[in-house]
């Protein structure tokens, strides 16, 4: 607890105490009223002083209907007409429930905060003069930072010098420790484990992913679900109803019966009953719980309303490559012809594209990296088709179909289900080299649990070809593929998915967010994968993956479904409590205890089942 929980802790337990003892005395000894008033004021006020004071405060400011109005009238009230112990009984309880509220949300808040703890505090910046320590803020694109075991990556930055292992549970809740070394990207907030890194600054602070993540998580708050923006209205309206209905129910009858105490009574456990609070605390609580829990599996929600519509997703659009595949090519297979080893082929391709950047050649040379390798003397790229590599006198030409047919080349065309380098020696065919994008570990295992958590439709939108993304479709089982795909034209099939949908029904667009902007924005949810220092990702998505698992999307829809259902039973368990109260008080069935417990026992529960969006399952 906060040391001020801890105060009103105290001043509950000591109001407690007096009012226990003072119960006793008034119940043995035989007082005048004005001393058993005496006495039991004394636990009033230690155990409501404040609400008193913020009633009379928010009365002051025009802030008439809230529940510690509704608590003084009530307690006053009890107080004038002779029931005292009801009276000092329904602060207690009450500040034991805002109480029990207070820590809750701490606790949720917490949850949060754990992910605000990635931001660090200082940044060592390594000059001639030696080192110099200065804040994230102060780093510049360029300076060589110096980074200790323990120490937290304070900006973006490439490795220069050093290996280690970066904790990066904070970011993207994967356990596992990442490696790395020189030429890898590192992103600011990771924890280094062991060694000691040399790193070159990328981005400034303001610009590196854990300041776009604590400027995310920190706006969610902005962004009501249409559940809370309903239940703040319901309030709004609800209270001064019941204020008045409570009037009506003193008065009228009081004036038929001629009994105004019995009526008055009554009409003090309408106004218990009647507080708000278990609705209005537990729902914004949940979504609050719920935003904490994703965020602590690596999923940044940017509000409530996104969390709501994701439990009515019921189709979910994919991009291809980089969200459902590696996003990197791999030698899938070798069809050398015939007298020509895979061996050989895999060197001719490899030593042809030895000096190419493209990433074709490096995937060629890393499925050939225990080859020795032998440089070409010449290089002459072919737009569009290929290259001429020159070893000695010995031609290669490594490329595509159309540069077998353009130099007259025998070949036997591959069935085009990735990309085909077809090589060939001075005129002579000598096999096809087959690349393909993989299928990320485990996507189809994620889709198979995102049908299980109500997704029904599955779409891919891509620009690769009509093969290659239908290979990985058949592969993870999708619905429906759109191949060839430019940029407007994604966004057209996405419109058509989206008009035939139904009314409830939401649509999910996951893509790496960098080229799928507008589909992202236009969808009913859009979800950024891995997208931590893109500034697309974080302007259009509604939710970002801090890493590339689109594991997490079962994940993020059991969480959004548990959030949304829970809000449901508290609403309902709540109203329907109250208002069944709420008439047995009216018929003067219910006593003020009975009102205590409809309303701040009702809160307590409420809160509880808003605190397992908590819980780690």
């Amino acid at each position: 607890m906060s040391k001020k929980q801890k105060k009103r802790l105290i001043r509950i337990l000591i109001a407690a105490a007096l009012f226990g003892a003072v119960w006793l005395i008034d119940r043995f000894l035989p007082l005048p009223p004005w001393a058993t008033l005496l006495l039991y004021l004394a636990p009033y006020f230690i155990a409501g002083w404040d609400v008193l004071w913020k009633s009379a405060r928010n009365i002051s400011h025009g802030q008439v209907f809230d529940e510690c109005f509704l608590m003084a009238v009530a307690t006053i009230g009890a107080l004038i007409i002779g029931e005292y112990p009801e009276s000092v009984f329904v602060m207690i309880f009450y500040q034991t429930g805002e109480l029990f509220q207070s820590v809750a949300v701490g606790k949720s808040r917490r949850s949060i905060k754990n992910l605000m703890d990635i931001c660090p505090e200082t940044a060592i910046r390594l000059s001639d003069g030696g080192e110099e320590e200065i804040l994230p803020e102060e780093v510049e694109v360029g300076d060589l930072l110096l980074v200790r075991p323990g120490d937290k990556i304070p900006v973006d930055a490439v490795v220069e010098e050093g290996s280690s292992a970066l904790d990066t549970a904070a970011l993207t809740g994967e356990s596992l420790p990442l490696d790395v070394g020189p030429g890898d990207k590192v992103i600011s907030g990771c924890v280094n484990k062991n060694g000691v890194l040399k790193i070159r600054a990328s981005a400034v602070f303001g610009e590196s992913a854990v300041s776009r993540i604590l400027e995310l998580v920190e706006n969610s708050a902005a962004n009501k679900a249409k559940s809370e923006t309903f239940i703040t209205k319901f309030a709004r309206w609800y209270t001064p109803a019941v204020v008045i209905g409570a009037v009506l129910l003193a008065l009228i009858p009081s004036l038929i019966t001629k009994n105004p105490s019995e009526w008055i009574y009554r009409a003090l456990i309408f106004l218990v009953v009647s507080c708000p609070c278990a609705v209005v605390i537990s729902v914004p609580l949940a979504f609050f719980a719920g935003i904490g829990g994703a965020s602590s599996k690596g999923i940044l929600v940017k509000g409530g309303n996104y969390l709501e519509a994701m439990a009515a997703v019921t189709t979910a659009v994919f991009d291809k490559t980089g969200t459902l595949t590696e996003g990197r090519f791999t030698v899938s297979d070798l069809i050398p012809a015939e007298g020509i080893t895979n061996r050989q082929l895999l060197t001719l391709a490899a030593g042809a594209e030895y000096y190419s950047t493209h990433p074709i050649a490096v995937s060629i040379r890393e499925a050939a990296k225990d080859i020795a390798l032998t440089p070409p003397d010449a290089v002459t790229e072919l737009a569009g088709k290929g290259l001429q590599a020159r070893f000695g006198d010995r031609i290669v030409y490594a490329g595509s179909a159309v540069l077998m047919q353009d130099q007259n080349v025998a070949f036997t065309a591959v069935r085009d289900e990735g990309t085909v380098v077809y090589i060939a020696v001075d005129g002579q065919y000598a096999g096809a080299v087959k690349l393909s994008d993989q299928p990320k570990k485990g996507a189809k295992e994620a889709l198979f649990a995102a049908r299980k958590n109500g997704i029904k439709h599955t779409v891919m939108l891509t620009g690769d070809r009509k093969n290659a993304a239908e290979k990985v479709g058949r592969e993870l089982g999708i619905d429906e593929i759109f191949s060839s795909l430019l940029p407007q034209e994604k966004v057209e099939k996405l419109e058509d998915i989206l008009r035939s949908q139904k009314k409830r029904e939401k649509t999910v667009y996951i893509g790496d967010g960098v080229n799928d902007a507008p589909v992202l924005t236009l969808s009913d949810v859009g979800v950024a994968m891995g997208a931590l220092g893109s500034d697309a990702a974080i302007e259009a998505a509604d939710i970002v993956f801090t890493d590339d698992d689109v594991g997490k999307l079962p994940v993020l829809l059991r969480i959004a479904k548990k959030t949304v259902r829970i809000v449901t039973e508290n609403v309902a368990f709540a109203l329907g409590v109250k208002f069944a109260v709420l008439l047995l008080a009216a018929l003067g069935v219910a006593n003020m205890w009975l009102g205590v417990l409809a309303d701040v026992g009702v809160a307590v529960l409420c809160i509880l089942n808003s605190m397992r969006m908590l819980s780690k399952k």
